[in-house]
């Protein structure tokens, strides 16, 4: 299965790419997200519950960065196990272009699943993984919105060492959790 997409997030290049890096980002904008740690600068490991149709499962996975090329692109390769439901594996890439409204956040994915998650029917699973799309790029873009005076009392800076030196986000508001 494939889904493709493109999204204009209206801050520059280097903090769409320092976010999408992120991993408290991640776990923030990806529907269902319980943890994300991250072991390296290229990896990811991820709790994610997700329900499909009947099925319900946690799925544990990692996520790899490969062909990395800061700020402007990456493939990033999934793979999950939900246990009994099955699994889900598969490859995105991903490109970062400036754009005179910020960046142009441009993906393809693919993906494959089995277990009991396969005899769902692909239109099913096609409308879950849209859905998980169209939600992760409105929490990522409500993340990555600038900062208004008005709400400065409620927004969070945010600080992260990322490789040798720390990355500062400009243009970063972390919802408070209650």
């Amino acid at each position: 299965m494939e889904i493709t997409g493109q999204q204009i997030i209206a801050v520059p290049v280097q903090d769409v790419w320092n976010a999408l890096n992120n991993p408290e980002v991640l776990k923030h904008c990806l529907p269902g997200c319980e943890k994300v740690e991250q072991v390296s600068p290229e990896e990811f490991h991820m709790v994610v519950k997700a329900a499909v149709g009947p099925l319900r499962a946690s799925f544990k996975g990692v996520l790899r960065m490969t062909e990395v090329n800061p700020p402007n692109s990456c493939v990033m390769n999934f793979e999950g196990q939900g246990g009994a439901v099955g699994f889900a594996k598969g490859l995105s890439n991903v490109e970062l272009t400036a754009v005179p409204e910020g960046t142009q956040l441009s993906y393809t994915a693919k993906f494959q699943i089995g277990g009991k998650l396969a005899q769902v029917g692909s239109r099913l699973i096609d409308s879950v993984a849209k859905k998980m799309a169209d939600d992760f790029f409105k929490a990522f873009r409500a993340q990555m919105a600038p900062i208004e005076a008005a709400d400065a009392s409620t927004s969070k800076a945010l600080t992260v060492t990322h490789g040798a030196a720390p990355v500062s986000y400009t243009h970063l508001t972390l919802p408070t959790k209650a």
